[in-house]
Protein backbone atom coordinates (compact mmCIF):
# COMPACT_ATOMS: atom_id res chain seq x y z
CA UNK A 1 0.00 0.00 0.00
CA UNK A 2 3.06 2.48 1.00
CA UNK A 3 6.17 2.47 -0.58
CA UNK A 4 7.75 3.97 1.77
CA UNK A 5 7.30 6.38 5.63
CA UNK A 6 9.48 10.10 5.51
CA UNK A 7 9.48 10.10 9.15
CA UNK A 8 9.28 6.46 10.20
CA UNK A 9 10.17 7.34 13.88
CA UNK A 10 6.63 8.04 14.68
CA UNK A 11 5.84 4.74 14.13
CA UNK A 12 6.99 3.42 17.59
CA UNK A 13 4.15 5.44 19.07
CA UNK A 14 2.20 2.61 17.94
CA UNK A 15 3.59 0.49 20.64
CA UNK A 16 1.32 2.54 23.03
CA UNK A 17 -1.95 0.57 21.69
CA UNK A 18 -1.30 -2.24 23.14
CA UNK A 19 -0.52 -0.27 26.59
CA UNK A 20 -3.71 1.26 26.16
CA UNK A 21 -5.73 -2.18 25.64
CA UNK A 22 -3.67 -3.69 28.91
CA UNK A 23 -4.83 -0.42 31.21
CA UNK A 24 -8.00 -0.74 29.45
CA UNK A 25 -8.81 -4.49 30.05
CA UNK A 26 -7.40 -3.78 34.20
CA UNK A 27 -9.95 -0.98 34.58
CA UNK A 28 -13.21 -2.93 33.31
CA UNK A 29 -12.88 -5.12 36.48
CA UNK A 30 -13.39 -2.09 38.86
CA UNK A 31 -16.92 -2.02 40.36
CA UNK A 32 -18.67 1.60 39.57
CA UNK A 33 -21.74 2.77 41.01
CA UNK A 34 -24.89 0.36 41.74
CA UNK A 35 -28.80 0.60 41.54
CA UNK A 36 -31.05 -1.21 43.13
CA UNK A 37 -33.98 -2.83 41.37
CA UNK A 38 -37.04 -5.02 42.27
CA UNK A 39 -36.48 -7.10 39.35
CA UNK A 40 -33.85 -7.14 36.70
CA UNK A 41 -35.76 -9.25 33.89
CA UNK A 42 -36.55 -6.36 32.18
CA UNK A 43 -32.96 -4.89 32.00
CA UNK A 44 -31.52 -8.60 30.62
CA UNK A 45 -34.19 -7.84 27.72
CA UNK A 46 -32.34 -4.59 26.93
CA UNK A 47 -28.76 -5.93 27.43
CA UNK A 48 -25.86 -4.93 25.22
CA UNK A 49 -23.87 -7.89 23.86
CA UNK A 50 -20.50 -7.92 25.53
CA UNK A 51 -18.11 -7.05 21.94
CA UNK A 52 -20.76 -4.30 20.94
CA UNK A 53 -19.88 -2.72 24.55
CA UNK A 54 -16.35 -2.46 24.25
CA UNK A 55 -16.30 -1.41 20.51
CA UNK A 56 -16.10 2.41 20.47
CA UNK A 57 -12.81 2.50 22.92
CA UNK A 58 -11.42 -0.69 20.28
CA UNK A 59 -12.53 2.01 17.26
CA UNK A 60 -10.54 4.94 19.11
CA UNK A 61 -7.44 2.86 19.37
CA UNK A 62 -7.96 2.18 15.72
CA UNK A 63 -8.30 5.86 15.28
CA UNK A 64 -5.08 6.73 17.20
CA UNK A 65 -2.92 3.85 14.67
CA UNK A 66 -3.88 5.46 11.82
CA UNK A 67 -3.14 9.15 13.11
CA UNK A 68 0.32 7.56 14.27
CA UNK A 69 0.58 6.18 10.32
CA UNK A 70 -0.77 9.99 9.18
CA UNK A 71 1.99 11.32 11.37
CA UNK A 72 5.07 8.85 9.93
CA UNK A 73 4.17 10.52 6.36
CA UNK A 74 3.15 7.12 4.20
CA UNK A 75 4.69 8.09 0.56
CA UNK A 76 4.26 6.26 -2.99
CA UNK A 77 7.41 6.03 -5.21
CA UNK A 78 7.43 6.50 -8.75
CA UNK A 79 10.75 5.57 -10.60
CA UNK A 80 11.99 7.62 -13.65
CA UNK A 81 14.46 7.10 -16.39
CA UNK A 82 16.50 10.04 -17.77
CA UNK A 83 18.33 8.35 -20.98
CA UNK A 84 21.45 10.45 -22.14
CA UNK A 85 22.84 9.08 -25.53
CA UNK A 86 25.67 10.03 -27.34
CA UNK A 87 24.73 9.17 -30.66
CA UNK A 88 27.42 8.23 -33.46
CA UNK A 89 27.25 10.21 -36.76
CA UNK A 90 27.71 7.95 -40.23
CA UNK A 91 27.75 8.25 -43.35
CA UNK A 92 26.92 5.75 -46.53
CA UNK A 93 29.11 6.53 -49.11
CA UNK A 94 27.89 4.17 -52.07
CA UNK A 95 28.99 3.18 -55.55
CA UNK A 96 26.76 3.73 -58.28
CA UNK A 97 29.54 3.16 -61.29
CA UNK A 98 27.94 0.69 -64.45
CA UNK A 99 30.32 -2.02 -62.62
CA UNK A 100 28.07 -2.35 -59.93
CA UNK A 101 25.35 -4.28 -61.87
CA UNK A 102 27.33 -7.36 -62.29
CA UNK A 103 25.62 -9.78 -61.22
CA UNK A 104 28.10 -12.19 -58.93
CA UNK A 105 26.17 -10.98 -56.12
CA UNK A 106 22.38 -11.58 -56.47
CA UNK A 107 20.39 -10.01 -57.55
CA UNK A 108 23.24 -7.78 -58.72
CA UNK A 109 26.30 -5.96 -56.47
CA UNK A 110 24.20 -2.48 -56.15
CA UNK A 111 21.03 -4.11 -54.94
CA UNK A 112 22.57 -6.08 -52.43
CA UNK A 113 24.47 -3.29 -51.60
CA UNK A 114 21.01 -1.02 -50.82
CA UNK A 115 19.08 -4.07 -49.39
CA UNK A 116 22.10 -4.29 -46.57
CA UNK A 117 22.47 -0.72 -46.55
CA UNK A 118 18.45 -0.38 -45.52
CA UNK A 119 18.67 -2.99 -42.42
CA UNK A 120 21.73 -1.22 -41.27
CA UNK A 121 20.03 1.79 -41.53
CA UNK A 122 17.00 0.05 -39.66
CA UNK A 123 19.13 -1.38 -36.65
CA UNK A 124 20.54 1.97 -35.58
CA UNK A 125 18.80 4.04 -32.52
CA UNK A 126 19.64 7.61 -31.79
CA UNK A 127 22.45 7.85 -34.47
CA UNK A 128 22.15 10.43 -37.09
CA UNK A 129 22.83 8.55 -40.76
CA UNK A 130 23.72 10.58 -44.37
CA UNK A 131 23.83 8.94 -47.67
CA UNK A 132 26.44 9.81 -50.33
CA UNK A 133 27.03 8.39 -53.53
CA UNK A 134 29.86 8.54 -56.53
CA UNK A 135 30.20 7.39 -59.72
CA UNK A 136 32.32 9.72 -62.38
CA UNK A 137 31.76 12.65 -59.55
CA UNK A 138 30.64 12.48 -55.86
CA UNK A 139 27.23 14.37 -54.51
CA UNK A 140 25.15 14.26 -51.23
CA UNK A 141 21.89 11.96 -51.47
CA UNK A 142 20.78 12.77 -48.08
CA UNK A 143 22.26 14.99 -45.36
CA UNK A 144 23.00 13.41 -41.96
CA UNK A 145 19.57 12.82 -39.88
CA UNK A 146 17.29 10.81 -37.69
CA UNK A 147 14.51 10.31 -40.17
CA UNK A 148 15.17 6.94 -41.52
CA UNK A 149 12.37 6.67 -43.09
CA UNK A 150 13.46 9.23 -45.45
CA UNK A 151 16.49 7.97 -45.89
CA UNK A 152 15.67 4.44 -46.44
CA UNK A 153 13.27 6.48 -49.34
CA UNK A 154 16.22 8.26 -50.49
CA UNK A 155 18.39 4.65 -51.25
CA UNK A 156 15.49 3.28 -53.21
CA UNK A 157 15.80 5.82 -54.93
CA UNK A 158 19.65 5.04 -56.20
CA UNK A 159 19.91 3.77 -59.28
CA UNK A 160 23.08 3.11 -61.60
CA UNK A 161 22.97 6.08 -64.05
CA UNK A 162 22.09 9.06 -62.30
CA UNK A 163 25.66 10.02 -62.67
CA UNK A 164 28.03 10.16 -65.08
CA UNK A 165 29.70 6.68 -65.21
CA UNK A 166 33.03 6.00 -63.50
CA UNK A 167 35.14 5.16 -59.92
CA UNK A 168 35.71 8.67 -58.16
CA UNK A 169 36.74 6.82 -54.63
CA UNK A 170 38.51 10.21 -53.83
CA UNK A 171 35.42 12.68 -54.62
CA UNK A 172 33.10 10.04 -52.45
CA UNK A 173 35.13 9.76 -49.85
CA UNK A 174 36.03 13.88 -49.79
CA UNK A 175 31.97 14.69 -50.04
CA UNK A 176 31.60 12.33 -47.19
CA UNK A 177 33.96 13.97 -44.92
CA UNK A 178 32.34 17.47 -45.90
CA UNK A 179 29.28 16.10 -44.62
CA UNK A 180 31.04 15.17 -40.94
CA UNK A 181 33.10 17.73 -41.36
CA UNK A 182 31.19 20.06 -38.71
CA UNK A 183 29.68 17.36 -36.97
CA UNK A 184 30.50 18.08 -32.90
CA UNK A 185 29.86 14.59 -31.88
CA UNK A 186 32.74 12.32 -30.33
CA UNK A 187 32.31 9.17 -32.66
CA UNK A 188 32.17 10.11 -36.79
CA UNK A 189 32.27 6.88 -39.29
CA UNK A 190 32.32 6.80 -42.92
CA UNK A 191 31.34 3.26 -44.20
CA UNK A 192 32.15 3.12 -47.84
CA UNK A 193 31.28 0.72 -50.81
CA UNK A 194 32.91 0.33 -53.62
CA UNK A 195 33.73 -2.43 -56.32
CA UNK A 196 36.23 -0.90 -58.35
CA UNK A 197 39.30 1.95 -58.59
CA UNK A 198 40.27 5.49 -58.44
CA UNK A 199 39.47 6.19 -62.35
CA UNK A 200 37.89 9.49 -62.26
CA UNK A 201 37.18 13.17 -59.89
CA UNK A 202 39.36 15.72 -59.06
CA UNK A 203 40.52 14.83 -55.44
CA UNK A 204 42.06 11.43 -55.03
CA UNK A 205 41.94 8.59 -52.55
CA UNK A 206 45.07 10.03 -50.63
CA UNK A 207 44.55 13.35 -50.37
CA UNK A 208 40.74 12.43 -49.12
CA UNK A 209 41.93 10.64 -46.30
CA UNK A 210 44.41 13.03 -45.33
CA UNK A 211 41.05 15.10 -45.09
CA UNK A 212 39.35 12.27 -43.18
CA UNK A 213 42.41 11.94 -40.68
CA UNK A 214 42.30 15.63 -39.98
CA UNK A 215 38.53 15.47 -39.00
CA UNK A 216 39.47 12.67 -36.79
CA UNK A 217 36.94 10.49 -38.95
CA UNK A 218 37.27 6.46 -38.61
CA UNK A 219 36.46 5.27 -42.56
CA UNK A 220 35.19 1.57 -42.82
CA UNK A 221 35.88 0.09 -47.00
CA UNK A 222 34.45 -2.79 -48.70
CA UNK A 223 35.33 -4.23 -51.35
CA UNK A 224 32.39 -5.67 -53.29
CA UNK A 225 32.81 -8.43 -55.59
CA UNK A 226 33.95 -12.26 -56.42
CA UNK A 227 36.90 -13.06 -57.12
CA UNK A 228 38.29 -13.58 -60.99
CA UNK A 229 35.56 -12.44 -63.11
CA UNK A 230 31.54 -11.62 -63.15
CA UNK A 231 28.40 -11.71 -65.13
CA UNK A 232 27.76 -8.81 -66.33
CA UNK A 233 24.09 -7.94 -68.03
CA UNK A 234 24.50 -6.21 -71.58
CA UNK A 235 21.18 -4.96 -73.79
CA UNK A 236 22.32 -5.68 -77.37
CA UNK A 237 20.03 -3.83 -79.42
CA UNK A 238 19.92 -7.15 -82.41
CA UNK A 239 20.36 -10.09 -79.86
CA UNK A 240 18.28 -8.36 -76.87
CA UNK A 241 20.03 -8.50 -73.13
CA UNK A 242 22.98 -11.27 -72.87
CA UNK A 243 25.77 -11.43 -70.26
CA UNK A 244 29.60 -11.03 -70.53
CA UNK A 245 32.02 -11.80 -68.49
CA UNK A 246 34.53 -9.02 -66.60
CA UNK A 247 37.31 -9.16 -64.52
CA UNK A 248 37.12 -8.44 -60.98
CA UNK A 249 38.54 -5.16 -60.61
CA UNK A 250 39.10 -3.89 -57.01
CA UNK A 251 41.72 -1.48 -55.82
CA UNK A 252 42.13 -3.50 -52.53
CA UNK A 253 45.56 -1.71 -51.56
CA UNK A 254 43.74 1.45 -51.50
CA UNK A 255 40.75 0.44 -49.73
CA UNK A 256 43.41 -0.94 -47.22
CA UNK A 257 45.17 2.25 -46.61
CA UNK A 258 42.17 4.51 -45.81
CA UNK A 259 40.72 2.01 -43.70
CA UNK A 260 44.22 1.74 -41.80
CA UNK A 261 45.03 5.03 -41.92
CA UNK A 262 41.68 6.46 -40.36
CA UNK A 263 41.55 3.88 -37.57
CA UNK A 264 38.62 1.42 -39.38
CA UNK A 265 38.99 -1.62 -41.10
CA UNK A 266 38.51 -3.10 -44.73
CA UNK A 267 36.43 -5.90 -45.64
CA UNK A 268 35.65 -8.03 -48.81
CA UNK A 269 32.65 -8.56 -50.05
CA UNK A 270 32.47 -12.17 -52.11
CA UNK A 271 28.51 -12.59 -51.87
CA UNK A 272 25.24 -11.16 -49.90
CA UNK A 273 25.79 -13.02 -46.49
CA UNK A 274 29.79 -11.92 -46.13
CA UNK A 275 28.01 -8.62 -46.75
CA UNK A 276 25.13 -9.05 -44.45
CA UNK A 277 27.86 -10.28 -41.89
CA UNK A 278 30.29 -7.08 -42.51
CA UNK A 279 27.96 -4.89 -41.67
CA UNK A 280 26.89 -6.90 -38.89
CA UNK A 281 30.60 -6.11 -37.40
CA UNK A 282 30.56 -2.65 -38.19
CA UNK A 283 27.23 -2.19 -36.33
CA UNK A 284 29.43 -4.10 -33.44
CA UNK A 285 32.22 -1.76 -33.70
CA UNK A 286 29.93 1.19 -33.46
CA UNK A 287 28.02 0.94 -30.54
CA UNK A 288 26.32 3.99 -29.51
CA UNK A 289 27.24 5.46 -25.60
CA UNK A 290 24.35 5.61 -23.50
CA UNK A 291 23.95 6.77 -19.78
CA UNK A 292 21.11 6.19 -18.24
CA UNK A 293 19.89 8.28 -14.78
CA UNK A 294 17.83 7.32 -12.29
CA UNK A 295 15.07 9.44 -10.38
CA UNK A 296 12.85 8.59 -7.73
CA UNK A 297 9.15 10.91 -7.01
CA UNK A 298 7.53 10.08 -3.91
CA UNK A 299 3.96 11.15 -3.39
CA UNK A 300 2.07 12.08 0.05
CA UNK A 301 -0.23 9.08 0.92
CA UNK A 302 -1.19 10.64 4.41
CA UNK A 303 -4.87 11.67 3.21
CA UNK A 304 -6.07 7.89 2.98
CA UNK A 305 -5.62 6.91 6.54
CA UNK A 306 -6.42 10.43 7.76
CA UNK A 307 -9.67 10.15 5.71
CA UNK A 308 -10.28 6.73 7.74
CA UNK A 309 -9.66 7.63 11.10
CA UNK A 310 -12.27 10.83 10.49
CA UNK A 311 -14.64 7.94 9.35
CA UNK A 312 -14.29 6.00 11.97
CA UNK A 313 -14.63 8.63 14.54
CA UNK A 314 -17.66 9.93 12.93
CA UNK A 315 -18.71 5.99 13.62
CA UNK A 316 -17.48 5.79 17.20
CA UNK A 317 -19.52 9.02 18.03
CA UNK A 318 -22.43 7.84 16.27
CA UNK A 319 -22.20 4.83 18.35
CA UNK A 320 -21.56 6.40 21.78
CA UNK A 321 -24.72 9.13 21.44
CA UNK A 322 -27.04 6.56 20.01
CA UNK A 323 -27.15 2.99 20.97
CA UNK A 324 -24.69 2.97 23.14
CA UNK A 325 -25.30 5.85 25.43
CA UNK A 326 -24.10 5.66 28.48
CA UNK A 327 -26.74 6.52 31.57
CA UNK A 328 -25.26 8.66 34.58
Amino acid sequence: MFDRFADVYYLWLLLLIPIFLLLYWKRRDRKGATLKFSSLAILKQIQTPFWLRHLPFLLRCLVLGLLIVVLARPQSSAVQEEILSEGIDIVLALDLSSSMLSEDIKPNRIEAAKTVARNFIQGRHNDRIGMVVFAGQGFTQCPLTLDYSVLAELLDELNVGMIDDGTAIGMGLATAVKRLSRSETASKVIVLVTDGRNNAGEIDPVTATDLAVSHEIRVYTIGVGSHGSAPYPVNDPLLGRRYVQVAVDIDEDTLKRIADTTGGQYFRATDRESLESIYAEIDSLEKTEIEMKQYTRYGELFARPLGLASLILLIEAGLSFTVLRKIP
